[in-house]
């Protein structure tokens, strides 16, 4: 199921390679530097209580981006984080540690381009986004738990500086609205908002 939804993202982003073909410059490949924030909410069942805490990744990303029209775009976005996971303020005490989980959220937006073709070029996009959680790593009290996968929606705002026709400066700022539901030791649960920000810079290249 994971592998024919991350094609399906894949493919529609493709379908796009044919629409828009009146010059020579219509993929953008950006490498980033990407500070990633949950902003998490959520509490334990009424057994436990307390509140889910998230901690902060930053990693390397790599997006495309390929122009529909002079104008709009379609991104896809590639990376994966790694996040902590602790319980506050539970009846199991101050804080738990609660172990580690990572994080693949392929996400694909529609972006409109507001200057194409100057030196610095403002965009915004907004899309869809299809959360993995793997490789979790258990802690503390926890001896079992299940993150399950979801779809989410983002919102984004960049800007390219283009240092010449190719090479630029890249800035962005996304916003996943993201919540899954966690099982720990097949007893105790929690409907998490994630909400992550991701916020990243980095060099782009057109071609």
């Amino acid at each position: 199921m994971k592998i024919k939804l991350s094609l399906i993202a894949l493919f529609a982003f493709l379908a796009t390679s044919q629409a828009y073909a009146e010059d020579s410059y219509n993929w953008i490949v950006r490498g980033r530097a990407l500070y990633v924030k949950a902003d998490a909410k959520g509490t334990a069942d009424s057994k436990v209580g307390g509140n889910v805490n998230i901690d902060f990744d930053r990693i390397p990303e790599l997006d495309i981006t390929r122009f529909i029209t002079p104008n709009l775009a379609a991104e896809l976005i590639l990376g994966t984080t790694e996040h902590k996971v602790a319980l506050k303020d539970s009846a199991l005490g101050a804080s738990q540690n609660l172990g580690s989980v990572k994080l693949l959220p392929p996400t694909l937006t529609l972006q409109y381009h507001i200057n194409p073709t100057g030196t610095l070029r403002p965009y915004v996009g907004a899309g869809l986004n299809y959360t993995f959680f793997y490789g979790v790593k258990n802690r503390g009290i926890v001896t079992s738990a299940k993150y399950h996968d979801r779809f989410g929606y983002a919102l984004q705002a960049g800007l390219d500086y283009m240092i010449n026709d190719r090479i630029g400066v890249n800035f962005d700022v996304k916003k996943i609205y993201l919540k899954t539901h966690v099982q720990i030791n097949n007893s105790i649960s929690s409907n998490v908002r994630i909400d992550p920000w991701l916020i990243g810079t980095g060099l782009s290249y057109r071609f």
